[in-house]
């Protein structure tokens, strides 16, 4: 790098050649639009592809020294404080998703919603809000969702339309473009935070209670079969996330998903996922067929990401032949509807069995159901911790254990409850106790377990 910041090292002296730039204009008092218009002459005159072959302190370097061309050219000079910003949207432009990447960095952040070029919605802590962020045009909204698709080896265009893909950082993003998207492309990020939680971590944020963590973690270290409920958004994948933490360090695990979304706290563990057909329609690797590989790769326990289809008989088998502990994640609006769509996604995989055969496969396969809900006011707590006993005719017994009551709202919004033990002795815990894991004298009885968030606002107030 030449130390007097020219740029003779410059792989092509033309990487920023204004190819697009117009008349300067006359001087005008409105700094925002003089900012907007220097980006937008500043990236229209880069050669991107170039751009991300060099350097980025040469890249920085002289982006900074076109900046101060331009700034020249306009006679409106910025702040320094302006500048540095604008030299910042221009990198993340460059090696970013443009006027996302600000959200990206944010761990507050938990969704990121783009309905077209002009309209950019965040979500923080439950709250949905639209932003002053956007895209120059429909053409800006595609690069960058074309980005997004060629960095995990994907395509979306007209003839494929969507795309269900995963950034850097593990959040999820899902995209529709025209025909299908009638008013424009459309992008979807779920967030995912970079350090995990853990189950006291949820604790302290008012999802659960002690006791509960405590009942959780012993059905995960004695290998109970385990299936978590919930509706879009209730956080499934975060209490997955820290559940895997009490898994014993020694043990293989082996996840699958369609998009990769878990972060595992394991040492022992091999992530796989899916793979959709490409453009002529073949090439298609299903969750079902990963499950199939999965059980030659020997593993203690196996995690499937969410059941959807024909693999949920396969996953059910699994847990019946050796492979105890495992666990996955279901669509549902409460535990009972988690029994039925269950069942209903078995008869979907074209299996001939009736009724009664599928349930007692799930009866003697699926041993604890934990329900996840995301509440008013944006709170995800988990409102119900059951256990599957077996059957009584033709129904699958589902006694609840622990539940959350919610009781009312609160004057910011949030609902409000509390979590109580349901006073049911969980026939699991002979079996808990054969794996030396105790609990407490009285520790199920019906009571009222401690609120943490009514804790900690009490110690506030005093």
């Amino acid at each position: 790098m030449n130390p007097t910041g020219s740029t003779s090292k410059l792989r092509n002296p033309d990487l920023l050649k204004d190819r697009s730039a117009g008349p300067t204009g006359q001087p005008t008092v409105n700094v925002e639009e003089v900012k907007t218009r220097i980006h937008h002459q500043l990236v229209e005159g880069l050669d991107l592809a170039e751009a991300r072959r060099l350097p980025m302190e040469e890249l920085h370097r002289e982006c900074s020294r076109r900046v101060d061309r331009l700034l020249d050219e306009q006679k409106c000079p910025l702040s320094a404080s302006a500048r540095d910003q604008l030299l910042s949207d221009v990198m993340d432009e460059i090696f970013g998703l443009g006027p996302l990447e600000r959200f990206l960095r944010d761990p507050s952040v938990s969704d990121i919603l783009v309905n077209g070029p002009q309209e950019i919605h965040i979500e923080r802590q439950g709250i949905l809000s639209r932003t002053d962020a956007s895209f120059r045009d429909d053409k800006h909204l595609m690069q960058v969702i074309q980005r997004i698709a060629m960095r995990v080896g994907r395509r979306i265009d007209e003839s494929s339309p969507m795309l269900d893909a995963r950034l850097e950082d593990g959040s999820r993003a899902n995209a529709i473009i025209p025909p299908l998207a009638l008013d424009g492309a459309a992008l979807s990020i779920r967030r995912f935070g970079t350090v995990p939680f853990d189950g006291q971590g949820l604790c302290e944020l008012g999802t659960w209670a002690s006791e509960m963590v405590a009942f959780v973690e012993a059905c995960v270290r004695g290998k109970v079969n385990i299936l978590i409920s919930g509706g879009t958004g209730s956080g499934k994948t975060t209490l997955l996330n820290a559940m895997s933490k009490w898994i014993p360090p020694h043990e293989r695990v082996i996840t699958i998903e369609d998009a990769a979304e878990l972060q595992l706290q394991g040492k022992h563990v091999v992530r796989l996922e899916t793979r959709p057909a490409n453009i002529e329609g073949s090439g298609e690797i299903t969750q079902r067929e990963l499950l199939r590989n999965c059980l030659r790769m020997r593993p203690d326990r196996i995690i499937i990401g969410e059941v959807r289809g024909a693999e949920t008989l396969d996953m059910l088998q699994a847990m019946n032949t050796g492979h105890n502990g495992s666990m996955t994640t279901v669509h549902a609006n409460s535990p009972r509807d988690a029994l039925m769509r269950v069942e209903n996604l078995i008869g979907m995989g074209g299996v001939q069995l009736s009724a009664r055969a599928i349930r007692q496969q799930m009866a003697s396969s699926l041993e604890v159901l934990i329900h996840a809900s995301r509440l008013t006011g944006g709170k995800r707590k988990v409102i119900s911790i059951s256990e599957i006993t077996g059957m009584e005719g033709e129904v699958i017994c589902l006694h609840e254990v622990f539940r959350f009551n919610q009781t009312s709202i609160r004057e910011d919004g949030h609902a409000a409850g509390t979590f109580e033990a349901c006073g049911v002795q969980p026939m699991l815990l002979g079996r808990l106790a054969a794996e030396g894991i105790e609990f407490p004298v009285g520790m199920f009885r019906r009571r009222q377990l401690t609120d943490f968030e009514k804790t900690k606002s009490d110690s506030d107030r005093g």
